[in-house]
């Protein structure tokens, strides 16, 4: 009887199409603040309207896990988020993830939850954007999901304007998303101002993290920052 493959083997023989590996300051999410290895998966199958990594959707060369790995080994941080595009768009994005953790990353997962999350390795943490109405892309949420989380996950609300506040205040209180893991409401940049964001969290107690995306106050739009 033949074995399956070690992580080793498949390091060798899986392969990812990769848009950019860099180390920069994690913007978002509880680990706001802290040296990160980023690795940018190719593709997406969504299109959000305020959408800030069009570059991402189809630009890329392809990679084996080992190739991977060995060039984040070039940083001395062990600390890396996945991201996208859409990074579980691509199927040996979930090997990946267990390799890394495996070789004693700290990792987390940023998705849109449009795809299943339930088979990620359970040590990374998921990162999941639920689309609000004006990111265009409302419908492709996959509600399912919620169910998965645990309190090593995040629930990110990417907010426009007053409507998108009330719509992600009521899922919130739908799902009882908080009660599972942290809840984030990120204005879109540019659209709303964190300060009104931070009143009506205010004004309504809301149990959510206001989270403002650093890297852009820190390097504006500059694309692996």
């Amino acid at each position: 009887m033949s074995q399956a493959p070690s992580n080793n083997d498949q390091s060798h023989n899986l392969t990812l199409k990769i848009n950019e590996i860099f180390f920069s300051i994690q913007g978002e999410t509880s680990r706001a603040g802290l040296p990160t290895v980023f690795i940018r998966l190719t593709g997406c199958p969504l299109r959000c309207v305020y959408c800030d990594t069009e570059y991402a959707f189809h630009d890329g060369d392809k990679m084996t896990l080992s190739e991977i790995m060995q060039k984040i080994s070039d940083y001395k941080i062990k600390r890396t988020t996945v991201t996208g595009g859409e990074p579980l768009a691509q199927n040996n994005c979930r090997p990946l993830l267990q390799m890394l953790c495996d070789a004693g990353y700290d990792v987390s997962l940023e998705t849109s939850g449009a795809l299943d999350i339930q088979d990620i390795d359970s040590r990374v943490a998921r990162i999941v954007d639920l689309k609000t109405p004006a990111s265009g892309e409302v419908d492709k949420n996959l509600y399912d999901n919620l169910q998965y989380l645990t309190t090593n996950d995040q629930v990110k609300f990417v907010i426009c304007d007053r409507e998108d506040y009330e719509w992600s205040k009521e899922k919130l209180n739908e799902y009882k998303i908080s009660e599972q893991c942290e809840v984030l409401f990120s204005g879109s940049h540019g659209e709303i101002q964190a300060s009104q964001l931070a009143d009506w969290i205010l004004e309504d107690q809301l149990p959510v993290r206001l989270q403002i995306q650093l890297h852009k106050y820190l390097w504006g739009d500059v694309p692996g920052k």
